[in-house]
């Protein structure tokens, strides 16, 4: 019986990953240069003095057609020197301005210093990235270049780059959850995005009620995903594309890492009826996995090994297409830690709900 259980979760495993590949070869046709839409790129800052340099000199860096962008810094009550860097860098610059959000506002957190931006926001779309992100030089023309009349949101690819080995491991898991977030967008079903690099048309935004319309989550980007989706109006696409990729930094330790986990999960417990469905196939799959010392024999050893090598051909094209394949040659080590932390992260949220993010409890 436990054969037949493993037998099954991982042929529907193989079949997800399946039918994940084909929606990331999804290509869609773009607008040229000249018809592109105004855009308005937002960046909520909450204690990132040690990044927010970086983020600010890529954006600097940005290719867009002359008078149809603008660039919002939102300080989000930093109890650092983020709102002294942002002042120094921009004096000069005329795309750049910084605000505050409202203090007042009943909003929790960073989706109150979003709303602040977008309220103000003059761009058709909205493109939204992190303070301790770099941006590449085609990053928004990319995104924006996907807004033909009906789409109502891209998404783009982050990656992170490694420094080391625990980084390494990291940027495969965030590859690998990309591209099953990318693979069911692109099918018509919107599982997840990332909200570091995503971008709406503000009109779909408003008609989804705004985040002061929808339901809270620590995943803000998810909710908004779901929020447009449900309107049925608008395509929302997330095309597997180098020149939108941004550049993300790794959890420096495994306390952060833990939290970062936590939240998402947290934020996924509300996904669609499939995405659960996804979701425990994949528990069931890495958590049998675990188990074969308990129940070894060669059909559940046989099992495991088809399950990784599925998920590295899976990933290799991502990868390769990403320019990042190099970090491929930690995949053991990231199965290892994909296969653990998938397994206890339900547990884990079971018993502790709370979520310490930015310095903030949720």
């Amino acid at each position: 019986m436990p054969e037949v259980i493993f037998l099954s979760a991982v042929s529907a495993y193989f079949i997800i990953l399946i039918l994940c590949s084909i929606g990331l070869k999804r290509r869609y046709s773009r607008i040229g240069r000249e018809g592109l839409p105004t855009a308005t790129i937002i960046i909520a800052a909450r204690n990132e003095e040690k990044n927010i340099l970086r983020c600010l000199a890529s954006l600097d860096k940005l290719s867009y057609p002359k008078g149809k962008m603008e660039i919002i810094v939102v300080d989000d009550f930093s109890e650092d020197k983020t709102g002294e860097i942002t002042d120094e860098f921009i004096i000069d610059k005329p795309l750049f301005k910084k605000i505050i959000p409202e203090k007042e506002s009943q909003l929790k957190g960073k989706i109150n210093a979003l709303v602040t931006a977008i309220k103000k926001a003059k761009g058709e779309i909205i493109l939204l990235t992190d303070a301790d992100c770099e941006v590449t030089a085609t990053w928004a023309e990319t995104l924006a270049s996907y807004y033909s009349k009906d789409v109502g949101m891209v998404n783009g690819f982050t990656i992170i780059n490694n420094g080391n080995i625990f980084s390494a491991i990291q940027g495969i898991d965030l590859v690998f959850l990309q591209s099953i977030a990318s693979g069911g967008i692109n099918l018509k079903y919107p599982i997840s995005c990332i909200g570091n690099n995503m971008s709406f048309r503000k009109e779909a935004y408003n008609e989804a009620g705004g985040y002061e319309g929808l339901p809270f989550s620590v995943t803000e980007d998810f909710a908004l995903l779901q929020g447009i989706s449900r309107l049925r109006k608008y395509k929302i696409i997330y095309p597997l594309e180098k020149e939108s990729i941004i550049v993300s930094q790794a959890c420096a330790n495994a306390g952060d890492l833990i939290s970062q986990k936590k939240r998402w999960g947290k934020g996924g417990t509300a996904v669609p009826s499939g995405g659960l469905v996804i979701m425990v196939i994949a528990f069931i799959s890495n958590l049998l996995i675990l188990l074969i010392p308990l129940f070894f024999s060669p059909v559940w050893l046989y099992l495991a090994v088809f399950k990784i090598i599925a998920d590295y051909l899976f990933l290799y094209p991502v990868q390769t297409e990403l320019g990042n394949k190099h970090q491929l040659k930690y995949f053991l080590l990231f199965q290892v830690y994909f296969i653990i932390y998938t397994t206890l992260l339900p547990l884990i949220l079971i018993f502790s709900r709370k979520i310490n993010w930015k310095g903030r409890i949720y």
